[in-house]
């Protein structure tokens, strides 16, 4: 068996961190990368910087092909601003900037380390998505922008997973869920939240491990939750 790579793309906390941690202590992986826009040098990267995601695939290629790729990041406040309410909050900076971070940045980092993944054998590419983004789970409205993001990612993920599977039957392009985790992103919403349903970063960092390593080839191009039950589009 041959050496193996993870990548983790936001890496410098909530659950990229955790994903990070779990992967490096299981030892599944003999190397794991992390990378995010607060680190420097060969580990930086930004979402809004193309040039960024390049050179960091460039420093990935210098290793073993990547069997194992998570995009976990994600934009939903700043503490500026947040999630629209109504319509009349509609700003087309905020649309486009949750448009740049959720949607177009995981689909660049798609294009520079898709090509990087073994072209025989199962691989996973995964972007963290939310069950907000599913158009027929929508009963609520509001959150524009987080929304319609999430939704432009899940397509990016169906359309990734089609191209990817003409180059490698066997790799498995996949959103995933993974409910309310007790960062930052969702601190000022956690009120609403189930008892029991509000996860520390690392429980779910483990939760989404065991959900890709259930995955198998025809999940490709869905959403799954931390369940790892498939969410409608």
């Amino acid at each position: 068996m041959g050496m193996t790579t993870a990548v983790i793309i936001g890496a410098s906390g909530g659950i990229g961190a955790a994903l990070e941690a779990a992967l490096t202590e299981e030892g599944a992986f003999d190397t794991v990368l992390g990378f995010a826009r607060s680190y420097e040098g060969d580990r930086h990267i930004d979402l809004l910087d193309e040039s960024t995601i390049a050179a960091a695939a460039v420093q990935v290629a210098k290793g073993p092909a990547p069997t194992l790729v998570i995009v976990a990041t994600g934009l939903l406040h700043d503490g500026e601003r947040g999630p629209e309410k109504a319509l009349r909050e509609l700003d087309p900076d905020w649309l486009a900037r949750q448009f740049a971070i959720n949607a177009i940045g995981p689909a660049i980092v798609a294009k520079h380390f898709l090509p990087l993944m073994p072209k025989t054998g199962r691989c996973v590419f995964a972007a963290l998505s939310a069950r907000v983004g599913s158009i027929s789970d929508n009963k609520l409205g509001g959150w524009y922008g987080y929304r319609a993001a999430k939704a432009a990612l899940n397509q990016l993920i169906r359309t990734l997973s089609i191209e990817e599977k003409r180059r490698n039957d066997r790799a498995i392009v996949v959103g995933l869920h993974p409910g309310t985790v007790d960062t930052a992103l969702s601190k000022p919403f956690q009120g609403n939240v189930q008892p029991g349903r509000l996860f520390d970063a690392e429980r779910a960092a483990l939760q989404l491990l065991d959900v890709i390593e259930e995955l198998k080839a025809p999940d490709t191009g869905k959403l799954f939750d931390f369940e790892g039950k498939e969410v409608p589009f």
